[in-house]
C-alpha cells in the first residue's frame, strides 16, 4: 500500500484498465498448483514423503498463467510491477519463518563448520540458507526502492522482470547448499524452476527494452525551443542564400 501511493498508482490503474477480473484468476490459478506440485514433487522424492508447497513454484504457476492469459487477451508489456514490492518483502520476512520453523519446515541447510551455522535441534551445524535468501531479497527490494525514490524507468516498466531474474539466480545458487534429492546431474527440481524463472526475467526485459528503444527510434522528434529552426532548402531560396523561417 506504502509503495501504491508513493510511486505505482498509475501502474495499478493500468492493470485495472487492461486487465480485468480473468488476470487475477489466472493468476491464482497457476499459484496454486504450481505450489503445492513442485512442493509436493521434491518432497515425495525425499526420506520425508508427503504433501508440501513451494513460493518458487508458486511463483513459476502464476508467471505462466499470467503469460497464457495476456497472450488470449492481447495484453502487451508487464503487468506486474505492483508485485513487486510485496512479493520480494514477503519472501524476506517468510523465510525467517522457515527458519524459526526448525526442521520440520524442510527448507534447511546443509552441514557447515562455518562460524554461522545454525543448531535447528539436532545437535547439527547447518548452513542458515533462509537467512541468506532473506537477505538476497530485501537487497533486491532496497534496490528497487531506490530505484523508484529516483523515477528510474527500470523500475517501472520492467520491475517484475528484474525481481524475477534475481529471485531465480540467488535461489539457484543457494538450492546446491539444501539436502534435497536431485533430478539431473546435481540439479535438483527446484534449480530447474529457478532457471526457468531467471531466464523468462532476462528475456522478457530484454525484449521490453529494445522494444522501447525500437520506438524511441521510430518517434517523430519535436523541436525544442533552443532548438535552431530548419533552414528553407527550395530551389530558389538556395539559390539566392536562403532565409531562415
Amino acid at each position: 500500500m506504502a509503495l501504491h501511493r508513493w510511486r505505482l498508482q498509475q501502474s495499478a490503474e493500468r492493470l485495472a484498465y487492461i486487465a480485468g477480473p480473468g488476470y487475477f484468476l489466472s493468476l491464482a490459478a497457476g499459484a496454486v498448483p504450481g505450489a503445492w506440485l513442485a512442493g509436493s514433487f521434491n518432497t515425495f522424492r525425499s526420506l520425508a514423503a508427503g504433501l508440501s508447497h513451494s513460493v518458487v513454484g508458486a511463483l513459476a504457476g502464476a508467471i505462466v498463467g499470467v503469460e497464457l492469459y495476456k497472450m488470449v487477451r492481447g495484453v502487451k508489456g508487464s503487468t506486474g510491477s505492483i508485485f513487486v514490492g510485496p512479493c520480494s518483502l514477503g519472501i524476506s520476512v517468510g523465510r525467517w519463518g522457515c527458519l524459526f520453523a526448525g526442521l520440520s519446515d524442510f527448507t534447511y541447510g546443509t552441514p557447515t563448520t562455518l562460524p554461522w551455522g545454525v543448531d535447528l535441534g539436532d545437535g547439527v551445524s547447518r548452513h542458515p540458507v533462509q537467512i541468506y535468501e532473506s537477505l538476497a531479497m530485501a537487497a533486491f527490494l532496497a534496490m528497487y526502492i531506490l530505484a523508484l525514490a529516483r523515477r528510474e524507468d527500470w523500475a517501472y516498466r520492467r520491475g517484475f522482470y528484474a525481481m524475477a531474474a534475481w529471485y531465480g539466480a540467488q535461489r539457484f545458487v543457494w538450492e546446491f547448499i539444501k539436502p534435497y534429492p536431485t533430478l539431473i546431474g546435481p540439479l535438483n527440481v527446484f534449480h530447474v524452476i529457478c532457471l526457468g524463472i531467471s531466464v523468462y526475467g532476462c528475456a522478457f526485459f530484454i525484449r521490453s527494452l529494445r522494444h522501447e528503444r525500437r520506438t524511441e527510434e521510430r518517434a517523430i522528434p519535436v523541436l525544442r525551443t533552443n532548438d535552431e529552426p530548419v533552414r528553407n532548402l527550395s530551389g530558389a531560396g538556395a539559390g539566392q542564400g536562403g532565409r531562415r523561417e
